[in-house]
């Protein structure tokens, strides 16, 4: 699970940082040696290239903690998608996304990376967090100097935070522009028995947005509004020219925006002799308000707010939300459903959900869930195994899931 929370959003001179010292006399740059306790850390921007610094005078920024509850539980594995989760904030009139690219996973660390009062012979491992610096907006012909720094924080203040380390400052203009990969790690000492920043299963990341101003900008260009201008128009109804009547609820909506989303709209308003091309009330049955509701925005905005709500309501409409898709083609808002079940599974979810992959045809969902319950650690798989859903499992499946969930087993057996 992991929170967003805003924290500041600062303007001011930029200036680069000064670079440390190695106890050997080396020069470098020390990216996570937590402060002794006590001592505060001021926030410092990541390094800037020459260009930045000969024609930037000052910077807008977002800061914004991130918080990853319980570290470790579950397997940290790529789900098919650019990005695990995503924050998204506003800085100098521009929309941008800070991605987690991966869940956090556990890895060996360079020696480089020390604690003060410690020598680097303890430090062994730590957990990984890998994130991207994402544009969302349009510049036009404008390009937009950013960069995204984060450190390491200790809730319970018997850490004081880390030295933080940035991406360089790279140019944004055009939607889906991202920054370089951005590494965070925590470390371990084991000889100590000391797990640096990772608190109850917590770990908890500041990380701050900074867009570098121009002193003679070209005239901006306003960043895409059409999903926003478009779910107005839905919930305006202005110009509906077809309403649909699901199970006492009625929905208006315009034709040629939804044949333009969906081939089974397409087909239904515009080809052949379906009575929906002439009819300007559709019956929509077999679907829950709600669920169509949610589909009906899906379709206007390409967003579904619902699934980033609380893991069992948002992964519960997922399931009706991938149904939904099924049966009117929309592929992309599927491979959302399937994303947001995956990062869902546990030891109480893994069987239905393998289940309903399995009835759906989520070849990469039911990959994950036989991974799960049996390719990866085996406390997952006696987890699994008490629970009341993994018989009904097996009965809605059928042998084919058995065989394939022996073969995972197997090859967990040989690897370790």
């Amino acid at each position: 699970m992991v929170l967003c929370h805003r924290s500041a959003l600062l303007d001011g001179p930029l200036r680069p940082p000064k670079q440390g010292r190695t106890s050997h006399g080396r020069r470098r740059e020390r990216e996570h040696d937590p402060l002794p306790p006590g001592r505060e850390s001021t926030t410092r921007p990541p390094p800037i290239p020459a260009w930045c610094v000969a024609h930037l005078a000052d910077a807008a920024r977002s800061t914004h903690l991130l918080q990853f509850h319980d570290i470790g539980t579950k397997i940290a594995d790529d789900d098919g998608t650019d990005h695990h989760f995503k924050c998204s904030c506003q800085v100098d009139g521009y929309r941008w996304e800070i991605r987690v690219v991966y869940p956090p996973y556990y890895s060996l660390v360079e020696t480089e990376y020390v604690v003060e009062g410690l020598p680097e012979d303890y430090l062994v491992e730590g957990y990984v967090v890998p994130l991207q610096l994402v544009f969302l907006g349009e510049a036009g012909a404008n390009k937009v100097p950013a960069a995204l720094s984060c450190r390491l924080l200790d809730p319970s203040g018997a850490t004081g935070p880390s030295r933080e380390k940035g991406t360089a400052a790279a140019s944004f203009q055009h939607p889906s522009d991202r920054s370089e990969l951005l590494t965070i790690r925590t470390t371990f000492y084991r000889a100590k028995s000391i797990v640096v920043y990772v608190k109850n299963g917590c770990l908890t990341l500041e990380c701050t947005v900074t867009v570098l101003r121009d002193l003679n900008p070209i005239i901006a260009v306003p960043s895409n509004n059409l999903p926003r201008h478009l779910g107005e128009l839905l919930a305006s109804g202005a110009g509906a020219d077809v309403t649909f009547a699901v199970a006492g609820q009625s929905f208006p909506a315009h034709r040629s925006i939804l044949a333009a989303r969906s081939p089974v709209f397409m087909a239904q308003f515009f080809a052949g002799e379906m009575l929906e091309r002439i009819s300007p009330r559709v019956e929509i049955k077999e679907m829950d308000p709600f669920v169509f509701q949610a589909m009906l925005r899906f379709v206007y905005t390409d967003a579904v707010p619902e699934l980033d709500e609380a893991a069992e309501t948002a992964a519960a409409l997922a399931r009706h939300l991938l149904a939904a898709a099924d049966r009117y083609g929309l592929d992309r808002l599927r491979a959302m459903c399937e994303r947001r079940l995956a990062w869902a599974i546990d030891a109480g979810t893994a069987a239905p959900t393998l289940a309903f992959a399995e009835r759906h045809g989520c070849s990469e969902l039911k990959a994950r869930c036989i991974e799960f319950i049996a390719g990866g650690l085996a406390e997952n798989l006696d987890a699994v195994l008490a629970t009341e859903g993994f018989g009904r499992c097996l009965e809605d499946t059928g042998p084919s899931v058995v065989i394939e969930l022996l073969k995972a087993a197997h090859a967990r057996k040989i690897k370790n």
